[in-house]
């Protein structure tokens, strides 16, 4: 099992969006994700987010929150804990991503871009400032197959 962290940083009525299109062999390609990343060996969630967040922006987050837990079940490949955030506090300069375009999507955009069918589930809950979630996305493919939702 993988835990990992991602992350919708947020400014100006924007979530900051990557559109995976630069690593070979990318289950993401093709599609606009939030930033994270995999835990390293002994990282507690946040430290995962932090360090993630900086390695793909350069951007150093001063405050976040912690919004729920999707467990992420694909057909081939490692199942997966997603520890779900969203940021509004940060200080620096956005770099260049070597995984894909970083980019300053309107919130009431974000659901016409390409985005994973599970991503627009939680999504939704994001924009209503849920949290306390657990979602459970089950792919067959690039297709969800079966969602459960609770709360933590």
């Amino acid at each position: 099992m993988l835990n990992t962290t991602l992350c919708y940083i947020e400014k100006d009525g924007k979530y900051l969006m990557l559109y995976r299109n630069k690593k070979k062999n990318d289950i993401n390609e093709g599609k606009w994700i939030g930033i994270g990343g995999k835990f390293e060996k002994g990282e507690t969630p946040d430290q995962c987010l932090t360090r993630e967040a900086f390695e793909e922006t350069g951007l150093i987050l001063t405050d976040w929150k912690y919004r729920g837990l999707v467990h992420f079940i694909p057909d081939k490949g490692e199942a997966e804990d997603m520890y779900l955030y969203t940021a509004d506090g940060f200080i620096g300069e956005l770099t260049d991503c070597n995984e894909g375009e970083l980019k300053w999507i309107e919130k009431e955009k974000i659901f016409d871009l390409s985005l994973w069918e599970g991503d627009r589930a939680f999504l939704k809950k994001l924009l209503n400032d849920e949290s306390g979630f657990e979602m459970t996305l089950r792919y067959e493919g690039d297709k969800l197959v079966e969602m459960k939702e609770g709360s933590l």
